[in-house]
This record gives structure tokens, C-alpha cells and sequence, in this order.
């Protein structure tokens, strides 16, 4: 039996519409789940009732949850009537329902029965699941008649088995779960790599496949340099041959759930456990190791001091491709101070070793009697189990890849550093802060007043409010901050109370300190109650200690706070966002889809570093979409990696973006200073791929360096978007891009700049902290960390896109120039006569737009992309930067370049930002001429266009409308011979009329 339980707080609600016909109601919230139902006490009287009542459901089916609904109904009971009057219904998915921890209270907008309901007003609700074995409950009768529930009065309804009043012993007590659901609920998506039944037609395929064919190359524009182009291959994968989005030569037989990636076969070597070890002549006991070898390539587990029965369970890894031996020596050694001692081995013939393909069960490991170099049997056993499998195994995460160490990495480190690791990032929340006041303020130096601000804390966020004097021993601020804090919450917001003494002299009279976990959490704009909060002694520094004690302190500081979980705190570029989803889960919508992403192989990369004299790459691929994090394994000493992994996400926004770095791996000689060096990055937006096409692409890795643009290799990746509901995909585009919260309680440009900064700085250190670590580097070159700072480069190129937006604009005016002065006549006359038509049937004007519209859109379908969108440097205006340019863009914040260089380019700057302000005043100076046609600023030009408008009013009552229309066309398109080449005289009028500039300094 279950102890899963859904838990449902009846808040209140607010703005309900009246329905007793004297503008009240007296209403009830009616709760239906998993053929349960409940109901809560009656209101009399009351539009904004008040219920704070608990219920508890149980849950016949924990696996089943997600696909239940929670459905609250709110009814006015009216006396003497049985039937009760319909107020408006909440509907919530079982997708939403959340742990206690992650619930918060969310007002739901009550929602029509049928097409002619008339409701109004909202209903706050707080569901949660709890397995909580001390909340008893019972099975409720299969149903529950209405007319008992009047019968029995208001009071009667709520005495049932799940219904639990709330009180301030606070929620109940969450134990550790272990039901089916809780735990989905909280597993990341499991990140796996090709598994299959590929092993047994390996041979089939064949040498060729495991190149791809390139069948088609794209340069993304005309004026993309070729060699910067994007390729489509025709790789042999899992599920068969892909060709132009279309996998073919499929083989039943070889089917499998992870097809994006093509196999790759692995000698696995398990070093369990040895027994009945010899001893050492004089000192008794070994120190026993074990040494796999394949050829040139060997792993070494590690020792153990004086024992006779050493367990390892190491795991090891050889690939296939690179083995040159037939047989495989796992060695058994002593270590020794000079020279390890040889113990014995086991000698295994490689055509014997059975190879092993999910789902098959693992392996069982077999004891094996130690040899000495003769071939003789001698005393001691190895227990080992060896099979041949693909990436596929489960043994493959854990396992040692023993040919991806060289002599010069450490295998300690390597085996740290190279293997694949799926991370997610920690779910953040806003933290909103409202200074209200300060009161009873003590100071030590009473000849003056104090000149105080309020300074706001998190780890290295700080925030202060505007300083203000206290003459009565009290100040007034009622300023907001935000700040941004991560889970688990266990910090603390620290209120500093400050006051200016001197010019850099700053004196603390006192300090709050608020754990995060007790802030009150809310989804939506509720209004939250401000609390009092005695403020602690300075002179103590133990946190811990200051919030345990009882200060007598007499300040009080008043303050508003909660955790903002409406809004999606954004740790990416916007433009380039992965995840659009609120904080709180509660509010989390069903995913519209499923993105996999199968990283095949790089080529042609640039030599990152020098070993052995000769330039190499130790790379490693990183990708990000949402909270999940990928690193694939680091394929040392190679410039043409093969990687073949696959990894998965749910997909909850089409206009998402999903990011792929390529770095070089400096952490192998464990020199923990030297920061990992990016090689390229690829981003792919989700909305731009056709549901259910494979797209296998070559991507070429540019990078921008202080030299220019640069190729460093290719990225070969197959990528596959699923939709599990077209209807809510399409659905998703009606919807606004960001939550509710960002409209209704808008942040400013300045403030989400500065969170979101804050933001990549906890994830980064967060998943520094991981094991191995994604550093910091990585996470900020991912997130666009620095995007916001200015570029000449990145100025040209968008006032270049900007043109080229109008370029359609410029196209059509020139060629209605050309009309006007009659470059051709026949074009001309031809023109005349569909204007003449359209001004007298103006009904056909928005339908010849719209049809023609679609014409162009029908046309471009023929010539639509087949390929997602990829970095293009004449689009970035990369080619064609002066190497000063890039110098200042790759300068450091504040720079640090020499005052001459800094002066040169202030210089620059200004006169670029000169001429844009020139532009800027221009225009305004157009509208403030708009605005001076009746603002009598110029009397005589303002007389003189009252007078055109009373002419023009008359002129437009006489005359039809139509034949206004066709006069003023023929005007503007008449022969250039009745044409002057001076300005018209409306013209001359407007650019004779004053703007503000006379006022300007």
C-alpha cells in the first residue's frame, strides 16, 4: 500500500461574482481527485472568503500520478435551494503537482464551465505531494451526495478523514521518499550513450561506415566564405544510414532507443578481487597491484598494503579500433621501493573473449589461476570478468579508458578528467527585499545625527539602499532590491544597518540575518506582509550564534521579503535562452517534445598544446540545454576525436536554443591554474528544426581570436527534434515568451543585466564544485557571459543587419521611383491602371495583400533551408575588423591597455557616437516639427495650416473620397516633364517649421 498522499491547502479566494441577487454570495470549493471528493466550509456573505483548510487525497496509483487531475470547483450554496450555483472551476495537471518544499501558494483564475458561464475572480490553492506516514488516511465513500451536504449545513461538510486544519506547527514533516513518483520526480533525465544489438551484425557494416559520406554543402548566405560552410554528412548510425534528414538501410534486427551515434566497440577488463596471494620471503604479506595490458596500452589498479586478499572491482576499457595484440596480460605485481616484484599473470586470448550486448545481464566474473612467465600454474587467483561490448554497457561511465592515457598525463588524473558526466545546474530564485524603516537607532556619537543606509547580502551579491539621516532615531527607505540565491537555500540575507561617519569611513550599528529556507515563497503577485525584525548586536561575528540567542537589542528594522518564484531567472544571453520556465514548479506547463542529441566526432582541429614535440588536442565536447549539463569523455592525444555519445532533454518551449562548446583539456597534468581552452561553439534553436528529420551536419568551429576569425576544426553532430502534441506546440506560440511575472511586475534593462550576472556566477561556482568540475571558464563562455559588453565589431554588424531588414524597403521605394519617372512606361501605365482598380474597389486592397503574402510565402517554401542556422562572419562582420577592433574587444573590463591606445579609442568612440547623436537628434527634431504645426510656436506657420485645414476640410466634404485618392497617385507618379528639381512646397513649409534645438545649450 502506498503511503503517496496529495496534499491540497484551500487558501482563499478574492473577486468572486455575486449570485444571490443582493451583491454577495456565500461560497464553498468542491475538490475532485482520483474519484475522491471533498469539500470545504460555506462563506456566508462573502465575495473575498477566507478558508485556510487542509485536505488529503490518497493515491491508488503513484506511477499513474502525472496522467491525474486535480479539479476544484467553488459553488455558492443558496438556503432553501438544493441546487447549488456554479462560481467557476480550477483544472490542475498532475505534470504540476510538486514536493512540499518546492510548493508554494498560487492564485488560479477561475475558469468557465461552458461557453456561457459567467464567472469571475481567482482561488488560491497550494498542492503538494508528502508520503509522510503520520498523516492517516482513509478511503471516502465512492461518492458523496450533494444534497446531504445541505442537508447537514455548513459545518457538517468539512468532517471527513482527509481534511487536516492548518495550524502554526507548521507543514508537515517530509521523510525521505522513496515512492515511484517522488522519485521521478526528482531524477535528472538519464543521459546515455548507444545502446544496441549492434554487436552481433558488426561486421556487416563494415570499415566505410564508420566515415561519413558528405553528400551536400551550404554556405548559409552568398557572401559566406565556402570554407566556413555548413556540410551535411551521411553517417552510418544506429538505426541505419542517414540520408537528407531520412534514415535508410534500416536493419530491424539492430534497432535501438538510441540510434543518433554510431557504435563503438570496447574490451572491458572487471579486476574484482585476488586470494590466496604468496608471501614475500622476509616480510610476509604482499603489496599487491594489478597491471592490464593490451599491446602498448595498460591500466594499473591501486595497491594495497600487506594483504593476502585485495579487493579492486576496476573496471577498464580498450577500444577495438586501436588494439594491435591478440592477447590480453593482466599482470599481477608487488610494489616495491625500487623495483615492483612480478607476482604472476593470466594470459587471455582475445578470440576467446565473448562479447555482450544489452539487455543482456552483466557478465559473471570467473576465478583464473596465476602463471608465472613460463606458462606454469602457480599459487594464487585472480577473479576477473572480461567481455567485448559497446559504449552502450553500463560499465562504460565508470570505466578507466586505459588507451586515452599517455605517458605524460597521470592515470589518477585521467581517469578523473576524461570520463562523461551529466550535471544540472541549481534551480534559482529571486529574492525581492523591501526596505521600509528603521527605528530606535543607537549610535555612539550623539553631537550628531546619524546619516544611515541599509546594505543587503548574499554571498558576494550586495546591495545598498540611498543613504538618508536619522534626526529621530528612525529613517524611512521603502526601496526594492532583487537579489538571486540558489537551492538548497541554507544562506542567509544579511541586513546591514550603515552609517557614514566620514567620507570613507562607514560605522555598522547593527545587523539581521534571515535564513533563505524561511523566506515565504510565493508564484505570483500576491501581496506579502512585512515583519519586524530586532536588530542583532554587530559586535558579534558567529552567524549561528546571533540567531540562536535572545538580543535585547532595542533597534527594529521593518522589512518585505519573499522568494519571487514567478519570474525565470535568466543565467543565459536572452537571445540565446535554453529554458523559459518559471521558478516555481507549480507553474510548470506538460513539454510539448523531446530533443536528442547524438555528438559523433570532431575533425581537422587545431593542435591546442605540444607533447612530445608534436601538436595535439585533448577535446572534449560540453553541452547545455535547461538545468542538464553534458561533458562527454576527453579523447586524449588526438585531433580527430570520436566521442558517440547521445544524451536527451524534454523540451518545453520551441524558441529555445540549445548550445554545444568544444574545449581543450588542460586539467590532464594536473596543473589545477591553467583554465580550459575553448576550441569552437555551435548553437541550434529548436523552433528552426522540422519535427521528427535526423539532421547529421558538420559544423565548422569559429572562433574569434585577437588575430581574426578563425576555423579551428569540425563538430559532426545528429540531432533530432520529436514533438509528442503538434496542437500544444502550435499552441505554444500564442503564448508569451517569458512568465507572467515579467509583464506584471516588469524588471528593469539594468536590473536583469545585473541578476543575471549574478546568476552565472552561482551556477558557475556550483558546478565548479561538481567531480570532476565544470570550471568556470566553461560555464561562462557557454552562458554568453560577457555578451553585453560593447564591440565596434558587434556595432557594425548590427547596423548592417539593421540595413539589410530595410533592404525590402529601399527595393520597393526604388523601384516606385522608377515608375514615377517613367524608366518604363509600360510598367508605368500598368501600375496607373491597378491603382485605378483598387482605389475603386478599395474592398480588395487587404485581400490582395494577404494573397500575395501567401503567394510569397508559397514561393519560398521551394527555396526554404535545409539545415539549422550556423555562424555566418560576414553576417557578424568578422572578416572584415581591423586589428585594433579586435584588440579592444578582447580588452579586459576595466581595460588595460596603455593611455595613449585608451585615448585613441575614446577619440574613436566619440566620434561614432557623435554621429549617432546626430541621427538620434534629427529625427526628434522631425516629430518636435510634427508637433509645432498647431503648438503656435511659429504664428504664421501655424495660421497658415489652420487655413490649409479649413480649406481641406471642405474640400474633402465636396469631393469624393475616391477621386482624392487617384488625383493624389497621378500627382506623385506624373511625367518627370511636369517635374521641377526644387523641393515641393509642402516640403519647404514643414522644414521651415522651429524645433527645440534653439533651446538646446
Amino acid at each position: 500500500m502506498s503511503n503517496l498522499k496529495l496534499g491540497v491547502e484551500v487558501k482563499s479566494a478574492h473577486g468572486l461574482m455575486a449570485k444571490d441577487g443582493q451583491g454577495s454570495a456565500s461560497p464553498y470549493v468542491e475538490l475532485h481527485f482520483d474519484h475522491q471528493k471533498f469539500t470545504t466550509t460555506v462563506k456566508e456573505k462573502d465575495l473575498d472568503p477566507y478558508w485556510n483548510e487542509t485536505f488529503y487525497f490518497g493515491i491508488s496509483d503513484p506511477n499513474n500520478l502525472p496522467n491525474l487531475t486535480l479539479d476544484a470547483y467553488v459553488y455558492n450554496r443558496s438556503k432553501g435551494i438544493t441546487s447549488k450555483n456554479f462560481m467557476g472551476k480550477v483544472h490542475i495537471n498532475g505534470t504540476a503537482f510538486v514536493p512540499y518544499s518546492d510548493a508554494v501558494v498560487f492564485h488560479y483564475p477561475l475558469e468557465k464551465k461552458t461557453i456561457l458561464s459567467r464567472v469571475k475572480g481567482e482561488l488560491g490553492l497550494k498542492v503538494f505531494v508528502t508520503d509522510n506516514p503520520s498523516i492517516m488516511v482513509s478511503n471516502p465513500p465512492p461518492q458523496m451526495d450533494d444534497s446531504s451536504h445541505n442537508r447537514n449545513g455548513p459545518k457538517d461538510s468539512r468532517k471527513t478523514f482527509f481534511h487536516l486544519p492548518n495550524s502554526n506547527s507548521g507543514p508537515p514533516a517530509q521523510a525521505p521518499s522513496q515512492q515511484p513518483y517522488m522519485a521521478a520526480m526528482n531524477q535528472p533525465q538519464q543521459a546515455y550513450v548507444y545502446g544496441v544489438e549492434e554487436m552481433r551484425n558488426q561486421s556487416q557494416m563494415g570499415q566505410l561506415q564508420s566515415q561519413p559520406k558528405v553528400v551536400r554543402m551550404y554556405s548559409g548566405s552568398s557572401s559566406q566564405p565556402m570554407e566556413y560552410a555548413l556540410k551535411e554528412t551521411s553517417p552510418f548510425l544506429g538505426g541505419g544510414q542517414v540520408i537528407g534528414g531520412r534514415v535508410v538501410n534500416r536493419d530491424n534486427r539492430r534497432a535501438s532507443t538510441y540510434d543518433l551515434v554510431e557504435p563503438m566497440q570496447f574490451l572491458f577488463v572487471r579486476v574484482v578481487k585476488a586470494q590466496d596471494l604468496p608471501s614475500k620471503d622476509v616480510t610476509g604479506s604482499l603489496d599487491p597491484y594489478v597491471e592490464v595490458r593490451v599491446g602498448n596500452y595498460k591500466g594499473i589498479t591501486q595497491h594495497f598494503s600487506k594483504t593476502s586478499s585485495p579487493e579492486w572491482n576496476t573496471v577498464f576499457a580498450f577500444s577495438r579500433e586501436r588494439m594491435q595484440a591478440t592477447v590480453l596480460d593482466v599482470v599481477l605485481k608487488d610494489k616495491d621501493m625500487i623495483k615492483d616484484d612480478f607476482v604472476g599473470l593470466v594470459r587471455i586470448n582475445l578470440h576467446d573473449i565473448p562479447t555482450r550486448v544489452p539487455p543482456d545481464s552483466p557478465l559473471a566474473p570467473e576465478w583464473y589461476r596465476l602463471e608465472n612467465k613460463k606458462g606454469e600454474k602457480k599459487k594464487g587467483e585472480l577473479m576477473l570478468a572480461v567481455w567485448i561490448g559497446t559504449q552502450a554497457d553500463e560499465a562504460f561511465p565508470d570505466a578507466f579508458l586505459v588507451d586515452q592515457a599517455t605517458n605524460s598525463v597521470d592515470s589518477a588524473v585521467s581517469s578523473m578528467y576524461t570520463r562523461s558526466k551529466v550535471y544540472h545546474s541549481p534551480r534559482l530564485w529571486y529574492v525581492r527585499v523591501n526596505i521600509i524603516e528603521v527605528q530606535d537607532l543607537v549610535w555612539d556619537e550623539k553631537s550628531r545625527f546619524p546619516d544611515v543606509y541599509v546594505k543587503a547580502q548574499i554571498h558576494n551579491q550586495v546591495l545598498k539602499t540611498r543613504h538618508v539621516q536619522a534626526r529621530n532615531a528612525n529613517a524611512i527607505w521603502n526601496e526594492d532590491m532583487m537579489l538571486v540565491a540558489a537551492e538548497p537555500l541554507e544562506d542567509h540575507l544579511i541586513l546591514s544597518i550603515e552609517d557614514r561617519v566620514g567620507g570613507n569611513k562607514e560605522e555598522t550599528l547593527g545587523k539581521v540575518f534571515i535564513p533563505l529556507n524561511s523566506i515565504e515563497r510565493r508564484a505570483d503577485d500576491r501581496m506579502i506582509h512585512s515583519r519586524w525584525f530586532h536588530v542583532q548586536d554587530p559586535s558579534d561575528r558567529d552567524v549561528d550564534e546571533k540567531i540562536k540567542k535572545k538580543d535585547k537589542f532595542a533597534t527594529r528594522l521593518h522589512v518585505q521579503v519573499c522568494l519571487d518564484g514567478g519570474y525565470h531567472v535568466l543565467d543565459e544571453s536572452t537571445q540565446y535562452s535554453s529554458d523559459l520556465r518559471p521558478t516555481a514548479k507549480q507553474l510548470w506547463k506538460p513539454s510539448i517534445g523531446i530533443l536528442e542529441l547524438g555528438i559523433l566526432n570532431a575533425s581537422a582541429l587545431h593542435p591546442m598544446k605540444t607533447r612530445d614535440g608534436r601538436g595535439t588536442t585533448d577535446a572534449y565536447c560540453v553541452a547545455k540545454y535547461g538545468h542538464k549539463w553534458v561533458r562527454t569523455r576527453t579523447v586524449i592525444d588526438s585531433l580527430t576525436p570520436k566521442f558517440n555519445e547521445q544524451y536527451t532533454w524534454e523540451v518545453y518551449d520551441p524558441s529555445t536554443v540549445i548550445t554545444v562548446g568544444v574545449f581543450d583539456n588542460t586539467q590532464l597534468e594536473n596543473d589545477s591554474n591553467s583554465k580550459d581552452i575553448r576550441i569552437g561553439k555551435i548553437r541550434i534553436r529548436i523552433s528552426t528544426l522540422e519535427t521528427g528529420r535526423v539532421y547529421t551536419h558538420s559544423y565548422p568551429l569559429l572562433v574569434l581570436h585577437p588575430s581574426g576569425v578563425k576555423k579551428m576544426g569540425e563538430l559532426h553532430l545528429a540531432i533530432r527534434f520529436s514533438s509528442t502534441s503538434m496542437v500544444n506546440m502550435m499552441y505554444m506560440y500564442s503564448k508569451p515568451l517569458l512568465p507572467k511575472m515579467h509583464y506584471v511586475r516588469p524588471l528593469t534593462v539594468v536590473q536583469l543585466e545585473m541578476l543575471r550576472h549574478q546568476a552565472v556566477q552561482i551556477v558557475a561556482a556550483r558546478l565548479s564544485r561538481a567531480e570532476p568540475p565544470l570550471r568556470k571558464e566553461i560555464v561562462e563562455f557557454m552562458t554568453d557571459a560577457n555578451s553585453h559588453l560593447w564591440s565596434m565589431r558587434k556595432s557594425k554588424a548590427n547596423f548592417f543587419r539593421l540595413m539589410s531588414v530595410f533592404n525590402g524597403v529601399f527595393a520597393v521605394s526604388k523601384w516606385f521611383g522608377e515608375v514615377c519617372l517613367w524608366k518604363n512606361p509600360i510598367t508605368t501605365v500598368l501600375v496607373h491602371v491597378l491603382f485605378v482598380m483598387l482605389v475603386s474597389f478599395p474592398e480588395l486592397i487587404m485581400p490582395t495583400v494577404f494573397l500575395y503574402m501567401f503567394l510569397i510565402g508559397l514561393w519560398n517554401y521551394w527555396f526554404r533551408a535545409q539545415y539549422p542556422p550556423h555562424m555566418n562572419t560576414r553576417l557578424s562582420y568578422a572578416d572584415g575588423v581591423t586589428p585594433d577592433e579586435l584588440d579592444e574587444e578582447f580588452d579586459t573590463f576595466p581595460t588595460s591597455r596603455h593611455p595613449d591606445i585608451v585615448r585613441h579609442r575614446y577619440d574613436r568612440l566619440r566620434s561614432v557616437a557623435g554621429r549617432i547623436q546626430s541621427v538620434v537628434g534629427d529625427i526628434a527634431s522631425q516629430g518636435e516639427r510634427l508637433q509645432g504645426l498647431l503648438s503656435w510656436r511659429d504664428p504664421r506657420a501655424t495660421l497658415l495650416f489652420m487655413v490649409f485645414c479649413l480649406v481641406a476640410a471642405f474640400v474633402l466634404y465636396a469631393t469624393p473620397f475616391q477621386v482624392l485618392v487617384v488625383l493624389s497617385g497621378f500627382y506623385v507618379m506624373r511625367h518627370p516633364r511636369l517635374r521641377h528639381r526644387l523641393p515641393s512646397a509642402p516640403l519647404n513649409f514643414f522644414r521651415r517649421l522651429p524645433a527645440r534645438t534653439d533651446s538646446m545649450l
